[in-house]
């Protein structure tokens, strides 16, 4: 054993050791997250960073570019799928793709050079280690550092269902300063010396003064998250609501590849949406509360009539997909929630240099008459917006989205049914062809009836139900009743981004204990519980046209902790901190001189 520790210390010492720890941390985050949810494995991950900072004590310029390497290998590793989307999306050639995988490490990987200087700092200055500073400099790197697609280590411990219901007290960040004390301490402690630890008093006092602050907070998250999850285990919602969600699986571009032309391509689209709402609803031998399309379910189109008085150069208001909607919600007497493209002007002036697109969310009613709207605000970068006007040459297929400003829960309504009820043949797909959406809602009409506004739920396009920070903006309209997550995963492919995705989203569920609701245009579907629980044999595969069905639960309790306070306990936190090694910086500069 002693020769293998030899051989250890021998090699921490060459370059090559350097490139290991790189590894070491990117492999094992990659295989603690979504979709391999090793999640044990967190708390190993950051001993590359550990091995680095002890390395390069005090060397700042060295610690800096480490850290931005630590970022790049993060990222090819974990976030390789950047290559992809580059290719697929921006139409860049492989080898450029591929420098943009890298840049994004660069760009986004903060949280790597912002946590080896500020550990390193404190520690050397401290004159000694410490479990907390490890803790505070973790959690302050996740919080700080500027994230394309924002991950935190604590996401990584989530995949523990208890520990993951802490985060309706501490938030996401609660759990990264855990994973780092508890993995500081693994690494400080050489558990192959345990037998000898054990048997000598003095070592045997050391261990257990060394491990008791870990193991009281281990305990502490344990504690609090078996109490939070038994709470809300046996709560009894107030109502269910039946929900199908629908993946259409619509193509990215509508230049066919098999020589179709674009009207085709998008009649084959509507066509086989219609045929799965139908197949689905005759499968489950009832009616659906809600119906929900994806992001870029319908894509390029708009569905809002108003549209009409705004002249633009290609017309984006299709009547067809207003008209399907129409018929969506009277057929079937469902509340419909789908995507569209949306545009108004900025100003009252009507030049076409004032006009700005929204991705847009919208809600029709039961009898088809439309509803309220939520524009996109946390708009994608390289996605949806550049940060400068020449990037838009680079890559034509960007759009030119402006963020929404409102904050605004929308509402799903129920129909009162009327005792003898109208019933009419139904306006399907191939029948909507020249006809007008208020023609196909003048149509419906005899079989309208009384709606009630059932309550308010949370809409969410793409990344925004990644970012909590931003859903808490949501608390200030109201308390939701479920979340609706609306994305286009497509230009990810197969790989594991949307698995990502999907699993950053589900701590939302336990922020606001609400059930989500995830609809995708190619996969992953599904749908998340209040506690957290993905809804087994629910979710959809990738790249497939399906259709999910799912009773949901709707849970009547007031905004917790977290909700109404945000990062206020780690804020706490890192302030104390700030302050206590404040004054031991200050003591330690007055007795040296």
């Amino acid at each position: 054993m002693d020769s293998f520790l030899h051989r250890f210390r021998e090699f921490q010492k060459t370059l090559f050791f350097d490139f290991f720890c790189f590894l070491w941390l990117g492999i094992f985050a990659f295989l603690a997250f979504a979709p391999f949810y090793l999640s044990h494995l967190v708390w190993i991950a950051p001993f590359g960073l550990f091995w680095i900072t002890h390395k390069y004590s005090g060397r700042y310029w060295r610690l800096l570019g480490y850290g931005f390497l630590f970022g790049v290998f993060f990222y090819a590793i974990a976030f390789h799928w950047i290559h992809h989307m580059a290719m697929v999306f921006g139409n860049f050639p492989w080898p450029l793709a591929f420098i943009i995988l890298l840049l994004a490490g660069v760009l986004f990987g903060a949280k790597f050079p912002i946590f080896l200087i500020s550990y390193s700092f404190l520690s050397r200055r401290a004159g000694k280690h410490s479990v907390w500073v490890a803790g505070v400099c973790g959690m302050a790197a996740d919080m700080i550092g500027y994230q394309l697609f924002p991950w935190y280590w604590g996401n990584l411990a989530a995949g523990n269902i208890i520990l993951a219901q802490t985060v309706e007290i501490t938030g996401v960040y609660g759990l990264s300063f855990l994973v780092f004390v508890i993995s500081y301490t693994l690494f400080e402690t050489n558990l192959l010396h345990l037998p000898e630890i054990l048997r000598s008093k003095d070592k045997r006092s050391h261990f257990i003064k060394f491990w008791s602050l870990p193991f009281a907070l281990l305990l502490l998250f344990v504690i609090v998250g078996s109490s939070l999850y038994i709470k809300w285990k046996n709560v009894t919602p107030t109502k269910t609501l039946e929900v199908l969600v629908v993946q259409p699986d619509a193509p990215m571009s509508i230049r066919d590849e098999r020589g179709r032309s674009p009207r085709e391509v998008i009649e084959d689209l509507m066509g086989r949406m219609d045929k799965m709402v139908e197949n689905a609803v005759q499968r489950a031998g009832k009616n659906p509360d809600l119906i929900v399309l994806p992001e870029a379910g319908i894509p390029y189109f708009s569905a809002n009539r108003e549209l009409l008085k705004i002249r633009m150069g290609d017309r984006i208001y299709w009547p067809r997909f207003d008209s399907l909607m129409v018929s969506f919600a009277n057929r079937y007497k469902a509340t419909v929630f789908f995507n569209e493209i949306d545009a108004a002007y900025k100003t009252k002036s009507s030049g076409r240099e004032y006009l700005r697109y929204f991705n847009n969310n919208v809600v029709y009613d039961p009898n088809g008459v439309r509803r309220q709207a939520y524009q996109k605000q946390y708009l994608v970068m390289f996605g949806e917006t550049m940060p400068f006007e020449f990037m838009y040459d680079l890559s034509p297929q960007t759009g030119r989205f402006d963020p929404g400003e409102s904050f605004d829960l929308l509402h799903y309504y129920s129909d009162i049914p009327k005792e003898n009820p109208t019933t009419v043949l139904p306006v399907t797909w191939e029948k909507t062809e020249g006809l007008d959406a208020e023609f196909v809602r003048n149509y419906y009409s005899p079989t309208h009836t009384e709606l009630k506004d059932e309550g308010a739920f949370l809409p969410l396009i793409c990344y925004e139900v990644i970012v909590p920070e931003f859903v808490r903006k949501f608390k200030d309209s109201g308390n939701p009743q479920f979340i609706a997550n609306l994305t286009n995963d497509k230009w990810y492919g197969t790989t594991t981004e949307s698995d990502q995705h999907f699993e950053l989203g589900r701590l939302r569920a336990i922020e606001w204990r609400r059930w989500l609701v995830r609809s995708t245009n190619s996969g992953i579907s599904g749908y998340v519980d209040h506690l957290g629980h993905f809804i087994e044999g629910k979710s959809t595969s990738l790249m497939k046209a399906e259709t999910s069905w799912q009773q949901i639960q709707v849970i009547d309790s007031p905004p917790g902790f977290y909700i109404l306070y945000g990062n206020l306990i780690p804020w706490i936190m890192i302030v104390l901190t700030a302050v206590y090694y404040g004054n031991l910086l200050l003591r330690n500069n007055r007795s040296e001189t």
